[in-house]
């Protein structure tokens, strides 16, 4: 690869939530191989102007193969389709300087490895395959007359049913077996099914600890989607890593997740556009009722998290062309806590979550050269973040896909 040398740059510190004096930066086979002031030479210099350089940013809650408002259409799609449509999903999401997201359902092996191998402009995508959902769970799109359900492994769709310990066993190492990074699963009921109201737990604790037990054997983790505390205490108590929405978190169940290590994912962005644009984008109006409550109760739950020292991770969750409002979790995040703080969850905290922690997230000699540069300081103005004209410079892996003056 082209050696790059980023010239007079002021480097964000996640950890710090401070920025540098400038200084250069040196990547050379994809990774940062030096940071200093002494003279270096490149095959490309870039000179940054001392604007401010920070890691790419991190997305842990993403649907990159749903471009319209159904989760029960993509059942109806051909998967050759579905793919072409993601590319433009994906390539937008890069743009807006995302380098890393974790897709939460509905990815596989072939769209990640078309990224690996730089065939589509794209973050990096950690997939889970398909989540994982009892019968009439949050991952059952059939409404309550259908009885058919084409459980080919390759019609497109957000999940796949198991029900049953033996099942759910089955399940998990099969999506492993398929390369999955993480293990998703439905514990709750959701907004985007049609038979399963929010407040209703899914999965039985034998269920749901066999699927940890299977992930921990491969070296890896459970994220599971849960509203309620007695969805989020259902999964945590079982040794799930991952708490996704949670919305209805309490000070209790906080408590419970610091005790335990795990991470909390929210996804306000997508209620509040969904709220706002939903019936306009195709939402059907049943599903579009369920949104109020879980709008509301959304602000609270990042001060209970955040007094409690409950990690979060930046997520949003949008499908279809909500797509767009990806970096609006900056704003609404921003409206409660520190910037530094939003910084570090799509970023540090992320790669932690991840356990990707010694690759990305920082700008740190040794790691992936997944960066961003931009105008202004985002510690002082998170909107800077929203606006994709903002951003100088997107990198991943060394390789630029936009340099701008």
């Amino acid at each position: 690869m082209t050696t790059t040398l980023l010239k007079n740059a002021s480097i964000l510190d996640v950890d710090a939530g401070s920025l540098s004096a400038t200084c250069d930066v040196l990547i050379a086979e994809g990774r940062i191989a030096e940071i200093g002031s002494r003279a270096m030479t490149a095959e490309r210099v870039i000179d940054l102007k001392g604007r401010t350089l920070m890691p790419g940013l991190c997305d842990a809650h993403v649907h990159v193969i749903v471009p319209m408002n159904s989760f029960a259409l993509l059942t109806k799609w051909s998967p050759f389709y579905t793919a072409i449509r993601a590319m433009p999903i994906l390539r937008d999401m890069l743009m807006r300087g995302f380098t890393t997201v974790r897709d939460a359902g509905g990815a596989d092996f072939g769209l990640a490895r078309a990224v690996e191998e730089d065939l589509i402009p794209s973050p990096r995508i950690l997939y889970s395959g398909k989540a994982l959902s009892q019968s009439g769970g949050h991952g059952d799109m059939r409404g309550p007359g259908e009885t058919a359900y084409d459980d080919h492994y390759y019609v497109p769709s957000l999940g796949r049913i198991c029900n049953g310990v033996a099942e759910v066993r089955a399940a998990v190492r099969d999506e492993i077996r398929r390369g999955a990074h993480q293990v998703k699963l439905m514990v709750g009921g959701g907004i985007a099914s049609y038979t399963d109201p929010i407040h209703y737990v899914q999965f039985s604790r034998e269920e749901i600890r066999a699927a940890v037990e299977e992930a921990g054997n491969a070296s890896t983790y459970v994220m599971a989607h849960a509203y309620t505390n007695r969805c989020i205490r259902h999964a945590v108590e079982c040794g799930v890593r991952s708490i996704e929405h949670g919305n209805f978190l309490d000070d209790e169940t906080a408590a419970l997740m610091r005790e335990s290590g795990a991470y909390l994912v929210p996804t306000l962005s997508a209620y509040t556009t969904m709220w706002e644009e939903g019936l306009q984008v195709g939402m059907p109006a049943e599903l579009h009722a369920k949104i109020r409550p879980v709008l509301d109760a959304g602000p609270r739950q990042l001060e209970i998290a955040a007094r409690h020292g409950v990690p979060m991770v930046y997520g949003t969750d949008l499908i279809g062309p909500l797509h767009r409002h990806q970096s609006l979790e900056f704003r609404i995040r921003g409206e409660v806590l520190p910037a530094a703080e939003v910084i570090r969850q799509a970023t540090c905290n992320a790669a932690a979550l991840f356990n990707m922690q010694d690759q990305i997230g920082r700008v740190k000699e040794g790691l992936r050269a997944d960066l961003i540069a931009l105008r202004g300081n985002p510690l002082e103005d998170l909107g800077l973040l929203q606006a994709p004209e903002n951003l100088s410079l997107i990198m991943k892996d060394g390789r630029i896909y936009r340099e701008a003056a």
